[in-house]
This record gives structure tokens, sequence and C-alpha cells, in this order.
């Protein structure tokens, strides 16, 4: 709850920080906006010059037809656009690659005023994905601005060119840049979310997710000129970033979409056309999204129209992981049906098909918000369920593991559980070994049957259980032989204790027996600084000696051995009227 907390709050700080970043007149302008936009354009080649489009009758003067696919493309600006009104003096549009743009004033007695500029040359706003360039001088004799882009990349470049008397007319309005602001901190929390949940849960999905949040939100940076507030980069750097981190998002997208999905709920086949679709999606429209001016005559189509697949692949994909069943597709679906439809409506505004204001980009920005956000509750829900399918598969396995360690009959632990944990357990101080048989218990299953002797183990487990105090650990190992390790004081008393309760045990509960079943034990006790030298086959092979020794000796007894490891050779006893010898001797 901590770690919300404090990412809500540093959320809301990005945004304050944006809105406290951004220039004053964007954040409360003292006047009223006037920009003038483009009356006519056209799309020539390279030697098309000013004289020859001076004349108005070469122009396309309806909002149609906009081209960025020759060498060069022209606006030109009525002077009726701005009459008594401040003459322009900037120009400002959206940030897009080109080479150069060049302005002509033209007066009524055919003087031309010109600028040229180069793409180095263009100042990025510090509010909104656009920059400005000074035009040459306006008079009020001007009848028209015309303008010349070679090599353009866009065509919102075109449709969105203004002119202006106030350089700050430029800006987006506060409101647009609180969107903006917000938005980005909309992206921050879950990014934050996915580290948190791949350090928990390390699911690929989960570090897919994560890269792909942090490629919108580096697109909304770049893409709403947020970038501008914090540092100075170059148009053209600033244009490439934002297009290809879109691409790169959207096939992450895809990528994450095939490896979030449940088992079962894509086709194989679709599976594969899925990340088939990503690869292509971060390759070919991240191609274009690099702007080349080698390949000027084609990136601004292509790179909208090589979404296309990657739309229509997604939404099927979605489509047949819902009809599956599949609940992650149905959070995926809501998540990003509002980014698709504004993605929709961007590429239509990015090929021409129709004109509208940069602000229509903020649809895509707040889907873009909205989809992450929705995503992380999709992943977290899909956390949720691998932690149950996780604890579930463990817990399976833990009772697997106790089932393959334990014996069926009685519970007891079998000698492929002792075994692995022997050397723990001499660790832990159980320094007593001992070998436990039931006394003639072949006569017992011949004469009542082998029910009667699972019985009689069954009462020998038990007493040898004891109390389930932490001191004791009882072993089957197969039949009638049990082990029993043990540690702390007067371990031999308490196992001389067992073994007679073993027979009143055995006797008490099982009325069908004529005789007791006795025990006879070998015990052996090892002192600690020994506990890594006898393996678990070493000391039952020493008390398996005593046990025999037991049942030689008239069984229903126990034999025991206390050992003793002595760090070094003992001195040698001198004998009586003799020279002492060496230690070495008398050990040759």
């Amino acid at each position: 709850m901590q770690v919300v907390r404090f990412l809500t709050v540093f959320a809301h700080a990005v945004a304050v920080l944006a809105l406290w970043l951004a220039p004053s007149d964007a954040r409360a302008r003292t006047h009223e906006s006037h920009t003038f936009a483009a009356e006519c354009h056209a799309a020539t080649e390279y030697d098309i010059g000013f004289k020859e489009m001076a004349d108005k009758a070469n122009w396309i003067c309806e909002d149609k037809d906009w081209r960025a696919d020759m060498p060069s493309a022209w606006l030109w600006f009525d002077a009726s656009s701005w009459d008594d009104q401040e003459l322009p003096r900037y120009f400002f549009t959206r940030i897009s690659r080109h080479e150069s743009i060049t302005f002509v004033a033209l007066d009524n007695d055919g003087k031309m005023r010109t600028a040229r500029w180069n793409e180095q040359d263009a100042q990025p706003f510090a509010a909104g994905p656009v920059f400005q360039l000074a035009l040459p001088e306006v008079t009020p004799d001007t009848k028209a601005v015309l303008m010349r882009v070679d090599l353009p990349h866009s065509v919102p470049l075109l449709t969105e060119a203004r002119l202006t008397h106030y350089p700050e007319d430029a800006d987006w309005s506060q409101t647009e840049m609180m969107l903006l602001a917000l938005v980005v901190g909309m992206l921050i929390l879950p990014l934050m979310f996915d580290l948190t949940f791949f350090v928990v849960l390390r699911e690929r999905f989960v570090m897919i997710h994560a890269l792909m949040v942090g490629a919108m939100m580096t697109y909304v940076v770049f893409a709403g000129g947020m970038v501008s507030m914090f540092v100075a980069l170059p148009l053209w750097l600033i244009a490439v970033v934002g297009p290809f981190c879109w691409a790169l998002g959207c096939g992450l997208s895809a990528l994450f979409l095939a490896d979030f999905l449940e088992e079962g709920a894509q086709t194989p086949f679709m599976r594969y056309l899925t990340i088939g679709t990503g690869i292509w999606t971060i390759a070919i429209p991240g191609f274009f999204a690099l702007q080349l001016h080698a390949t000027q005559a084609v990136d601004d189509q292509l790179y909208f129209f090589t979404f296309i697949p990657a739309i229509i692949v997604i939404v099927v994909a979605i489509a047949q992981a819902v009809w599956r069943g599949s609940r992650s597709a149905r959070f995926v679906a809501l998540a990003w049906l509002p980014i698709i439809l504004a993605s929709i409506e961007r590429m239509l505004r990015g090929v021409g098909a129709y004109t509208g204001p940069s602000s229509l980009d903020q649809l895509l920005y707040l889907g873009t918000g909205i989809e992450v956000m929705m995503m992380s509750l999709a992943i977290a829900d899909r956390f949720l369920a691998l932690r149950r399918e996780r604890d579930a598969a463990r817990t399976e396995a833990r009772m697997l593991e106790q089932l393959s360690e334990r014996d069926p009959l009685t519970g007891l632990m079998n000698r492929r559980a002792v075994e692995s944990r022997f050397a723990a357990l001499r660790e832990d101080g159980f320094d007593t070994f001992a070998l436990v048989d039931l006394d003639r218990f072949k006569s017992v299953n011949d004469r009542f049957g082998h029910q009667v002797g699972d019985r009689a183990l069954v009462a020998c487990a038990q007493v040898l259980r004891g109390d389930g105090n932490r001191d004791t650990v009882a072993v089957r190992l197969g039949g009638e032989e049990f082990v029993v390790l043990m540690r702390g004081k007067r371990n031999v008393e308490r196992l001389e204790a067992m073994r007679q309760m073993i027979a009143m045990r055995i006797f008490d509960e099982i009325d069908i027996l004529d005789r007791p079943v006795t025990a006879s034990i070998g015990v052996i006790e090892l002192p600690r600084a020994t506990k890594s030298l006898m393996t678990f086959d070493e000391m039952y092979a020493r008390a398996d000696l005593l046990l025999y020794e037991a049942k030689k000796s008239g069984r229903d007894r126990m034999c025991f051995e206390r050992l003793r490891v002595f760090t070094e050779p003992p001195q040698a006893r001198p004998v009586i009227g003799s020279k002492p010898r060496p230690v070495d001797d008398i050990a040759a």
C-alpha cells in the first residue's frame, strides 16, 4: 500500500512539474489567439519555382488531395486571412522531418521577400509537438505568403501549418498540456507495477509489457513535444523517436498478447501469426518511422498502411481468444478498443484522408493511458491466477513428494527420505541410531493373516513416533524393520521404554493374538564430534550387528554401543621392566 501511495504521488508530481515547466504564456494567455491557415496547397517536382507558383491557378484550394509524396509541397496563405488584424510574423506547424522550408512574401506590385530555413534551424516549442520559423517581412501591401517545403515527410506538416503574429500562439493550451502530463503520470504507475510484478513472478509477458509501457511513455513524451521542456533536442530526432516508439510499442503489444493469453486461448497458427505480426510491426513501420530522405516519396503512406496487418491480426487474435473463453482476452479487448479506434483516426488523418487539428492527438494519448492502466489490471488478475496455479502445483508437488517419502501404511518416513536428510539430522544433533525389528513377525502373518500383521506394524509405528516431539525421528525401512533417530539425554533409557511399550501396545490393540509380539533393538550412540565421519549405511551396518546380537541372545532385548572417537592417537603405556616405545611403533 505504501508503494502504491508513493507511485501515485510521484505521478501527480510529474504532472505538476510539466505544467510548471511549460511557458507562462501556455499556462495563462493574456490575448486572443489569432492564427491563419493556408487557403490553397500544391505538390510539385523540384524544378518548379516561385515564379511558376505565383499564379493561383496552379493550386488546389479545397481541403482535399493533400500530398507529402512529392519532392516539394506548397502552401498559399492569402492576405485576406489577416485583414484588419496584426500582420503575421511567425510560421508554426507539427514537428516532422523535411529538408528545408522557404517563404516568400508576395506583394501586390510583384515584389518578393524570401526567407529560407533548413531543418536544423527549426525551434521546437516546450509546449506541444510544434516548431516555429520566422517569416520574411509581411507588410500591408503583401497579398500572400507562399511556402515551399522540400522533402516533406508528413501530411500534418502541411495541414496543421499556421501563420501568427504572436509566437506563443503555437503553444498548446494549459488543458492540453495538463492532459498530456497526466497521461505520462498514468504510464509511470503501470511501469513500476510491472517491474514489481516481475521481481515476484518472473513471467516473460510482464517484462514485455514493461518494455511496451516504456515505449508508449517515450512516444507520448516525444510526440506530444513534452521532451522539449526538459532538454533541447534537434527537430529530426524528436520527429523520428515518437513514430518509432509507437511502432515499437505496437509490435511489443502483439508479442505481449501472444505470451499473455492463457494456454489454449489461441490456436498454434494464430499464436505464431501474432508473434510474426509483432516482429513485422517493429521492423517495417519502425523503418519508415526513421523518415530517411531516400524514402521520402513513400515513407509517410507506408508507415501508416503497414500498421493495417497488425490491427487486423490483433483484432482477430483477441476475438478468437474471447470466443475460446479466455478471461485475459476480455481485459485486453476492453483495454485496447479505445487505442485501436484512436489509432485508426490518427492513421486516416496521417495519410490525408481528412484534416483535423493536432489536438485530436490527445485522443491517442488518452487511449494510450487507458490501455496501459487497464492492462495493468489485467496483469494483476493474471498474476493472481498464476499465483493460484503455482501454489496449487507446489501443494500438489509437496503432496507427491511426501507420498514418495512416506510409508503408506504407517505414515513414517521411508528409507529414501531419511537417507537424503541424514547429514542434516546429524548436524541437528541426532546422535543416537536405533535399528528396531519385531521378533518372529513372519509367524504372525502366517497364522493370523497380513491384515493383522499390518495392524501390528501400525501399532509399533505409533509407539516409535512417540508423542510427536522434535527429538525423535521414526522411519520404516521395510517389512518389520524400523529405524529411530534421537537426540538429547537418556536416549538409551527412552528406547528401552519404547521397546517394552511395543509389545504392550500391539497386545492391547489386537485381541486376536495369543502371544506378545516383542521387539529387539540394536543401538549406537555416536559423539557429535563424529557427525561427519559415518554415513547412514555405515551406521545401519553397525546397528545391524548389534541387532543380530540381541536376536542371538534370545530376542526381546536391546544391545547398544557407545562409540568413542579420538582426534589423535593415545599415548602408549610403558611395560614394567622394559623401555617405553614410540606410539608409532606400537601402532605398527
